[in-house]
């Protein structure tokens, strides 16, 4: 019960971080996006870095890998990849991902980010239902 708690003001420590000190959204896709194809490469690189050293750590301190919905648990690296396109065109599309628009843009009081929450969530719910319906 306390892992989530943790997890999210971690979370949200290290966007307060990020924009008190560069004034840098913590838009996970905007800064991955920019590490490949834009400027300010060092501490994007870094911030990409400290994702995978933290998920690693977890993984260490024994917190359960994540599963695929897969009724083997194991999904195909075609189906990792494709997946992981739809997500980045999604993305640029939204003009953001869940952790600019839902953490950081929530927390700006930003419009457009609370359209874009109500987006998601929504459609994620639905999609949820459908497919526990369905399924």
């Amino acid at each position: 019960m306390i892992q989530p708690l943790a997890g999210g003001m971690l979370i949200g420590f290290a966007a307060l971080l990020l924009y008190s000190t560069l004034g840098r959204v913590a838009g996970a896709s905007g800064i991955a996006y920019g590490a490949l194809w834009g400027g300010e490469r060092p501490w994007r690189l870094a911030f990409l870095a400290g994702l995978a050293a933290g998920a690693w750590l977890a993984w260490g301190l024994g917190a359960p890998a994540p599963q695929s919905p897969s009724v083997d648990g194991a999904a195909p690296a075609l189906t990792i990849m494709v997946a992981g396109i739809l997500v980045g065109a999604g993305t640029r599309l939204g003009n953001g991902c869940t952790s600019g628009h839902g953490v950081c843009g929530l927390a700006r009081l930003s419009f457009r980010s609370g359209v874009a929450v109500a987006v998601f969530m929504s459609s994620g719910m639905l999609t949820a239902t459908l497919l526990g319906i369905l399924g």
